[in-house]
Parts: structure tokens; sequence; C-alpha cells
């Protein structure tokens, strides 16, 4: 791979025609509408991911935005069967070409909405470029009428993750306070922040006692992050260890809809309006900046390797 920049500033991507094009307008769109674009990821897996992007968006949409979840683990999703849902469709069929997005797109709690993704397609976790370029031509036929878009990433640091990652605007990494946890997210972090220039990161802290648990491994992590990666974290808040959480996510069912006094509850309700009230940054950080520049036809002076490499 070439570690120079692109002469002239100019990123090739290896796309061309309408599908460029939408792009181009899908990204103008989530700055002239004010589209937040959010991804929600992690190191290890089986650290509530999920289940924390579904609540938030269910927040959030408590606070009158309207939120579409982007279910972006593309070969493993299960944010439709978090929810209880069955769709006929997913994600994978806009990419083939057989369906629009809005054939895919189902309705969900307080009213957001859901692009779900496939489960058990093994190559659909490696998407080409143009194939994830097609995925933001189809979301600009919603991204009008959305004010947060929330990507529910798959865990670990696969290109299909880098991607989601730092073409959003802001990112969330949820660990829990397991050692392994903490080492991945640290690990999430490193490459994000030593390939892709991402230099700023929200934490949120899962399945902890309380919240001096949960500031105790952000304080770790932090302090790593410090003695050997030029990157700032962000403490975005925790959810509590809490028994109607998991007995709702086994019914299928929101713990913030069914049982909104459980302690899990109100601590989503404390990180959403502290998310909803954070002002959103007008671009992504890292070299997802340069991407975003030259789709809306500006010049970029800096370091870094071409997107297109990635």
């Amino acid at each position: 791979m070439n570690s120079n920049p692109p002469k002239n500033n100019v990123i090739d991507l290896p796309v061309k025609g309408n599908v460029r094009q939408s792009a181009v307008a899908t990204l103008e769109r989530s700055h002239t509408t004010g589209t937040r674009v959010i991804a929600v990821t992690s190191g290890k897996g089986g650290v509530g991911k999920t289940n924390i992007v579904a609540n938030l968006a269910y927040n959030l949409t408590r606070l009158d935005q309207k939120v579409l979840v982007f279910d972006a683990d593309l070969g493993l999703g299960n944010m439709d069967v978090l929810l209880g849902k069955a769709p006929r469709y997913n994600i994978s069929h806009v990419i083939k070409g057989e369906k629009n997005i809005d054939d895919i797109t189902v309705p969900g709690p307080g009213g957001m909405l859901i692009l779900p993704a496939s489960s058990g397609v093994q190559h659909m976790t490696e998407l080409s470029p143009a194939q994830r370029i097609r995925v933001l031509s189809a979301l600009d036929t919603l991204m009008k009428d959305i004010d947060v878009l929330l990507i529910d990433t798959a865990a670990g640091i696969s290109s299909n993750v880098m991607y989601f990652n730092v073409t959003a605007q802001e990112v969330i990494v949820v660990v829990t306070p397991e050692p392994t946890s903490i080492t991945d997210a640290y690990a999430l972090m490193k490459v994000m922040s030593l390939k892709y220039q991402e230099k700023k990161f929200n934490l949120l802290v899962n399945m902890v006692s309380d919240e001096a648990e949960a500031k105790d491994v952000c304080r770790q992590l932090s302090m790593v992050c410090r003695r050997f990666l030029d990157i700032s974290i962000d403490y975005l808040g925790y959810i509590p260890r809490d028994g109607e959480l998991t007995r709702c996510v086994r019914g299928q069912k929101l713990v913030r809809k069914q049982r909104p006094s459980a302690e899990a509850s109100k601590s989503f309700d404390v990180v959403a309006r502290r998310l909803n009230a954070s002002p959103a940054p007008r671009l992504p950080a890292g070299y997802a900046s340069h991407f975003w520049k030259y789709l809306i036809g500006k010049k970029f002076e800096g370091r870094g390797q071409a997107y297109a490499d990635r």
C-alpha cells in the first residue's frame, strides 16, 4: 500500500458514475440536513453493544430525534432478533441490487427505523470498496428524514468494522470491566489511531456494579492511551448489571420501554441526554475526513493513507 497522500490531494475511489455521485449526495446531505452519524463499536464481542444501540435509539426518539439504526454486522446481524423482528429482506439484497433500501427498512420501538443485516452469509463480512460505497449511496434516500444514524458495527478490527467506524462523525467504544474487553478496546483504538488517524473516542462502560467501577475502567484505558497513543477518550457513561435488562433481552424487549424504572433504564436516560446535548463534529475525525472532504469537492492538505487503499 502507498503510505503517501495522493497527488494534488485527490483520492481515487474504485467506483464510477451514478454510484459515486449518489454517495456524494449522501454525505453532503448529512451536512445540509444536520444528520448525525455515530458508530457504536467494540474490540470484543459479547459486550452488549447491540442492546446498547437499540436502547439508545429508543431514548433518542423520546428526545424527538428521528433515528435510523443500521445493523452493520453484515454477516452476523442480530438487531432484528433483539427487537423480535423477522424481516424478509436485508442489506445484502440492496448490495446485490435486488431491492431498494426502502424495501428492507422496518419500523422499531418509538418510531425508529432499522436496516437489518444478513445472518450467516460469510461473503458479507468483507465487502469490496464498490459495495461499501453502494451502501452509502443507498442511504441517500433515507438521510433527508433522519436526525441520527446509529451504526451498530461488528466487533473487532476487520475491514468492514474499520470502514464504518472511520466514516462516522463520532465513535462510541463499548467496553466491560473484563480484562479481555479492555485489552481488545485498546487494540481497536490503536489500529484506528495509527492506521486511520482517528484521535477522539467516546467510551461507554457496560455491565458494571456502579459508576465508580465504570470510571475506573475509563481511567485505566485513558492512562494507557495517553502513554502510548496520541488519542483522547471522553467518558460517555455506564450501564449497570441489571437483572431486568437480562430478562428483557431474553424476551426480545427493550428494557427502557418495558421497565423504565430499572437501574439500566435510568442509565440509558443519562447517556442519551448527554449524547443529545453534546455538539456533533462537522466532519469525522481521522483519515475519514479526507474521504468526506474529497466527496464534497474540497481539498485537503495533510498526511495519511489513501482511503481507497484501506
